[in-house]
Formats: C-alpha cells, sequence, structure tokens
C-alpha cells in the first residue's frame, strides 16, 4: 500500500477513535451525573442514552450529505460537532444542557459511523479492503481503551466527570485539520461529480491497474437505471442482511457492557475503583482481539471470524447468566473479558466492512444509513433500558436474553451471510443482486 493510502485511512478512521471515546467516556461520569442532578433511574437512562437518540438521527441522515456534499466535506462536519459537543457537555450547568450536547455528539457518532466505512471502503484496493476499514473498528476500540484509561486516571480530582468528557475535544480538533490533507473518493467523484480525471489521479495512488478501475466504475454508472431507491425489490436482500447483521450485533448487549460496565462490575461486589480498572481491561481486551480480527479478516474471510465469535458469545454470557443466578461472582470479570473478545474478533471486527460492501455504488450510502440507524436504534433502547431493568429483574434474565439471540446470530451467519473476501465491490453488486 501507498504511504499516502495509509495516511488517508488513518485520517478517517480518527473519526472511529472519537466514535469510541465518546461511547465509553460516558461510563465514568454517569453515576457523578446521576448523584449531582438527583435523576430517577428512568431520567438517568435518558441522560445517557440521549446520546444514542443523536446517533439513531445521525446515521439516518448521514447517507444524504455525504452523496449530495461528498464524502470529506461531511467528515469535516462530524469533526466540527465533535469539538463542539464535547466542550459544551463538560461545561454544561444543568441536565438539559448537558442532554443537548451529548445529543449533538451522537450525531457526530451516527454520521461517522456511516461516512467513514464508506470513505474507506471506496478507496481501498479489493486486497486490503477488510483490513482497512478494520481499522476505523480499531480506533473504535482504541478509542474506547484510552476514554477508560482516562477515567481511571482523572477520577478523583475536582469535577472529574468533566475532565472525562471534555477531553474528547483534543483529538476531534486533530482529526477536523488532518482532513484538510485528505481527498474525496474516487467513486464519489466519478458518480455524483463525473470528475474522471481527478478520480484517476487518486486511483493511481492505491490500485496499479488503475484504469481498469476506473472504467469499472463508470460502467457500474451506466449500468443504474436513473436515479435508484433504496428501499425496492432490487435491494431486498442487503437490506435483510445489514439490517439482521446490525440487529444481532446489539442483541448481544454490547453496548449495555460498554456504557454500564463500572455499574455491572458493582453489581458483582467490586469497589468503584476495582471496577474503574477492570473497565479498562474491557478496553484493552477489546482492543487486542480486534487487531487479531484485523490480521485475519482478509484470510480467513468475514465469515470464519463471525462463527468464531458467535460460539464466543454464546459460550461467555451463557457463563455470566449462571454466575448472577448462582451469585458466585469471582469470575464474572473474566466472563466479561471473553465475551467482549468474542464481539471483538467477530461482529466488531465485521460490521462496518460487511455493511460498507453489500450495497452496490448507486445506493451504497443510504444503505450504509440503513444498517447503521437500525444498530443505533437499538443501542438506545437498551442504553436506555438497562439501568430500569437491571434493577427490576437482576443481571441472570438480562444475560440470559443475550445469550439465547447469539444463537439466532449463529444461524444467520450459517444459512444467509455470503463471504465478501476478495471481491471487488462491483463484482459484488452482480453476485448479490443479480
Amino acid at each position: 500500500m501507498s504511504s499516502k493510502l495509509i495516511l488517508w485511512s488513518i485520517t478517517v478512521s480518527l473519526g472511529g477513535f472519537l466514535f469510541g471515546m465518546d461511547v465509553a467516556v460516558i461510563s465514568g461520569a454517569e453515576q457523578d451525573i446521576q448523584k449531582l442532578w438527583n435523576l430517577s433511574t428512568l431520567s438517568h437512562g435518558l441522560a445517557v442514552a440521549i446520546a444514542l437518540y443523536g446517533t439513531v438521527l445521525g446515521a439516518g441522515f448521514g447517507g444524504w450529505p455525504s452523496d449530495k456534499l461528498g464524502r470529506k466535506l461531511t467528515l469535516q462536519w462530524v469533526a466540527f460537532l465533535f469539538v463542539f459537543s464535547a466542550i459544551g457537555s463538560a461545561i454544561a450547568p444543568d441536565v438539559n444542557t448537558f442532554m443537548f450536547f451529548r445529543f449533538l455528539g451522537g450525531l457526530s457518532i451516527g454520521a461517522s459511523s456511516v461516512v467513514a466505512p464508506i470513505y474507506i471502503s471506496e478507496i481501498a484496493p479489493p486486497k486490503y479492503r477488510g483490513r482497512m476499514v478494520i481499522s476505523f473498528q480499531l480506533n473504535i476500540v482504541l478509542g474506547i481503551l484510552i476514554a477508560y484509561v482516562s477515567n481511571y486516571f482523572i477520577s478523583g480530582i475536582s469535577d472529574d466527570w468533566r475532565w472525562m468528557l471534555g477531553i474528547v475535544a483534543i483529538p476531534a480538533v486533530l482529526f477536523f485539520v488532518l482532513l484538510f490533507f485528505t481527498p474525496e473518493t474516487p467513486r464519489w467523484l466519478i458518480l455524483h461529480r463525473g470528475d474522471v480525471d481527478e478520480a484517476r489521479r487518486i486511483i493511481a495512488y492505491t490500485n496499479p491497474e488503475t484504469e481498469k478501475e476506473v472504467n469499472e466504475i463508470i460502467q457500474s454508472k451506466e449500468d443504474q437505471t436513473g436515479s435508484e431507491k433504496l428501499f425496492t425489490k432490487k435491494f431486498k436482500l442487503p437490506l435483510l442482511l445489514s439490517f439482521l447483521f446490525a440487529l444481532f450485533n446489539q442483541l448481544s448487549g454490547i453496548n449495555a457492557v460498554i456504557y454500564y460496565s463500572p455499574r455491572i462490575f458493582s453489581m458483582t461486589g467490586l469497589g468503584e475503583e476495582s471496577s474503574l480498572l477492570s473497565s479498562a481491561g474491557i478496553g484493552l481486551a477489546n482492543l487486542v482481539f480486534t487487531i487479531l480480527g484485523w490480521f485475519f479478516i482478509d484470510r480467513f474471510g468475514r465469515k470464519v471470524l463471525m462463527y468464531i465469535g458467535s460460539i464466543g458469545y454464546i459460550i461467555s454470557l451463557s457463563l455470566i447468566t449462571l454466575a448472577f443466578f448462582n451469585q458466585s461472582f469471582a469470575n464474572v470479570p473474566i466472563y466479561i473479558f471473553a465475551f467482549i473478545a468474542s464481539h471483538a474478533i467477530g461482529q466488531g471486527s465485521v460490521i462496518w466492512v460487511f455493511i460498507s460492501e453489500i450495497f452496490p455504488n448507486s445506493v451504497r450510502a443510504s444503505g450504509m444509513a440503513w444498517g447503521s440507524l437500525t444498530h443505533w436504534v437499538l443501542a438506545a433502547v437498551i442504553a436506555n433500558a438497562f439501568p430500569f431493568f437491571s434493577e427490576q429483574f437482576g443481571g441472570g434474565i438480562i444475560f440470559a436474553f443475550f445469550a439465547v439471540m447469539m444463537i439466532f446470530q449463529l444461524l444467520y451467519v450459517s444459512m444467509l451471510m455470503p463471504e465478501t473476501k476478495g471481491v471487488s465491490l462491483e463484482n459484488l453488486q452482480k453476485q448479490i443482486i443479480h
């Protein structure tokens, strides 16, 4: 790979780093916020989940500016919103102001989860596409780890929760600046602007068979039947595949664990400091096994990683369930680390790669928005409801539900999911649509 391609990929993947930091940083602040503003269980759940409602909106509409304004300019707006929301959340004087800025941060996360994987998938050679799109997920988990570690070290200082939230502004500024040195994707330039010469110049950095790729993109544009709409019979298979993939991602319980890990660990009897440190362990396990996913995804393929992750989910969630029912919590941190490892090497590594690959050029942005919207709607519901249901029913019932859902995911991988490893986006379009 050329140095320019690596730089562009790293820059856009910083959107994933901010995504991860913003998602996880709240875990160290959520209990202080509840105490500070004397929030009820449901109000507290809303204050935590409000960012996810913004994420739903950002994911649902992120495809539109990506098509109209371009991938690059949309990502620059995302970076600006990250800076604004981080500072605003940190200095919020009351819960309503806090929720407003967290909502804006959610808009950034949602749009980022749509546009960044599209950008990387459109600029990457087929041989390296899996690993390059995983760099987005790798940055998500790195951001989660950094958030957990920074929460641990910041904890205890005056107004620590404000510093925990405000620190996200630092990488957001870096992201904004680096995007000025990143080009638009060649597929967007050809499909939306008709600028073949600029697209050819960019492809020359990424693929030695420049003219072949240019011609394939032009041909895919000519094969379009006017302005294509996503929700038609023609695209029913990728719509179903992306919906189910995103559905199972959240029904694993991953965001409940990420958002509320200190609370879950405290339910098992760990003290506050030990809970925060165990949460940092979650971030480390997530990072290590995402790196393994990065290494294997273009070697073994997407389905193999999903088989490994699904089986790991079922085993680890079943062990957590038994621990809660038996009130035997000594090994729960180990089981949760195993759960995180299963997620990282399976769903975590594959989701943004797979969804960004299966839609044709003409509807990729709106298709990615559909998959991301499904993901974030469920994430918001689960994050909002988790404190209430954990208080009412305890951890055993909740984790048993997640385990059963992962059995259904295993069936989905076995019966429906196609392999996409090593195939050009244009050829995938022919295989899945035709």
